[in-house]
C-alpha cells in the first residue's frame, strides 16, 4: 500500500498532470475557442499529434523507468485506444439520436473527456487499492472480461436515452428545453435554469465512457498493476478520442469487423489475468505471458480486423 502512495506522489504524477492540464487549457481556450465543424484535416493533424506524444512518452519511459514499464504503457495503450473505437461507434450514435450539429460536438467531447479523465482516474486509484488488499479479485476481473467480450460479439449496440438513469435522474431533477442554445449547458427558460439537450448529450457521454471504462480498466490490470503506467496509458488514449471519432465518424462502415476484434481482444487479456496474475498464485494453471508477445497478439488482432473490415467494404463498393 504504501508504494502505491509513494508513486501518486511523486514528481512523475505532478509533471504528467501539468501536461494535461495545460494541453487541454490549450485546447478549449485557443484552439478551438470558437465553435466550427472540425474537418477531417484538422483531426487527423491532432489524431496524429497525440499519437505521437505518446509514443515519445513511451520512449522517454525506457531510460526513466525502464524497458518493461515503456513495454507495458505500450501494449496498456494499444489496448485502450482499441478499446475506444467502440465508445466512437456509440459516441456517434448519441450525436445522431440527438440531432446535435457538428459544429457543437467538440465542445462536449471536450468536457465529456476532462470528466471522463477524473472518474478513470478514481476508479484506478480504487482498483489499485482493492487488488492490493484483496489478489483474488484479479480473477474475478478475468471472468468479467471474458464474458464482456463475449457481450460485445453478440450484443448489438444501441442507444436508449430514456433508459439511462443518469438521464432521467437529470430530467426530473430540472427542465430541458426542446432547443438548443448554442454551446451552453443551460440556458434561463420560462423565467428559470434550465438544460439544453447539449447538457443531456454530455451526460450520455459521460455514462458511456464510465460503462466503457469498466470493461478497459480491468483489461489493462492483465498488462501492469502500476498505477502511473495505467493511468497514463488511459489518459493519452482518452485524449486522443475526439480526434479519433472526427476522423472516422464519417468512415464507420470501413471497420464493421473491428467490433469482433475488440471482444477478442477483450478475452484474450481475460485470459492472460486468470492464467497470468502478475506473480500470484494461480488457482489451476499459471502460464507467464511475456508482455512483448501480449504486445504482438494485440495489434495482430486489430490490425486483422481493420484488414478484413477494409476489404469487405471495398468489395462492396466496387460491386
Amino acid at each position: 500500500m504504501l508504494a502505491v502512495v509513494e508513486r501518486i506522489t511523486g514528481w512523475h504524477w505532478f509533471g504528467f498532470i501539468a501536461f494535461v492540464l495545460t494541453f487541454l487549457a490549450l485546447d478549449l481556450g485557443v484552439f478551438h475557442r470558437s465553435a466550427h465543424v472540425v474537418r477531417f484535416k484538422e483531426a487527423f493533424l491532432w489524431t496524429v499529434l497525440w499519437f505521437s506524444l505518446a509514443m515519445l512518452f513511451a520512449l522517454a519511459l525506457k531510460p526513466a523507468r525502464g524497458e518493461k514499464e515503456s513495454l507495458e504503457f505500450l501494449t496498456g495503450y494499444l489496448i485502450e485506444i482499441s478499446l475506444s473505437m467502440d465508445n466512437v461507434f456509440v459516441i456517434a450514435l448519441i450525436f445522431a439520436y440527438f440531432r446535435i450539429p457538428p459544429e457543437h460536438q467538440h465542445r462536449v467531447l471536450f468536457w465529456g473527456i476532462l470528466g471522463a479523465v477524473t472518474l478513470r482516474g478514481m476508479m484506478i486509484a480504487a482498483g489499485v487499492v482493492l487488488i492490493d488488499s484483496i489478489h483474488w479479485v484479479l480473477y474475478l476481473f478475468g471472468v468479467l472480461l471474458v464474458c464482456s467480450g463475449v457481450r460485445m460479439a453478440l450484443v448489438k449496440t444501441n442507444v436508449q436515452p430514456e433508459k439511462n438513469i443518469v438521464i432521467r435522474w437529470a430530467r426530473w431533477l430540472y427542465p430541458v428545453t426542446s432547443e438548443l442554445d448554442g454551446q451552453k449547458f443551460r440556458t434561463r427558460w420560462n423565467g428559470r435554469m434550465a438544460l439544453t439537450p447539449l447538457a443531456l448529450v454530455l451526460l450520455m457521454v459521460e455514462t458511456t465512457d464510465l460503462i466503457f471504462a469498466l470493461d478497459s480498466i480491468p483489461a489493462i490490470f492483465a498488462v501492469t498493476l502500476k498505477p502511473f503506467i495505467i493511468f497514463t496509458s488511459n489518459v493519452f488514449a482518452i485524449l486522443g478520442l475526439r480526434s479519433l471519432y472526427f476522423m472516422l465518424a464519417r468512415a464507420l462502415g470501413y471497420f464493421r469487423y473491428l467490433k469482433y476484434g475488440l471482444s477478442l481482444v477483450l478475452m484474450f487479456v481475460g485470459v492472460k489475468m486468470l492464467i497470468d496474475p502478475h506473480d500470484r498464485p494461480a488457482c489451476w494453471f499459471q502460464a507467464k505471458l511475456p508482455i512483448g508477445l501480449s504486445l504482438s497478439v494485440v495489434a495482430g488482432i486489430i490490425l486483422c480486423s481493420v484488414i478484413l473490415s477494409a476489404t469487405a467494404a471495398w468489395r462492396e463498393k466496387k460491386l
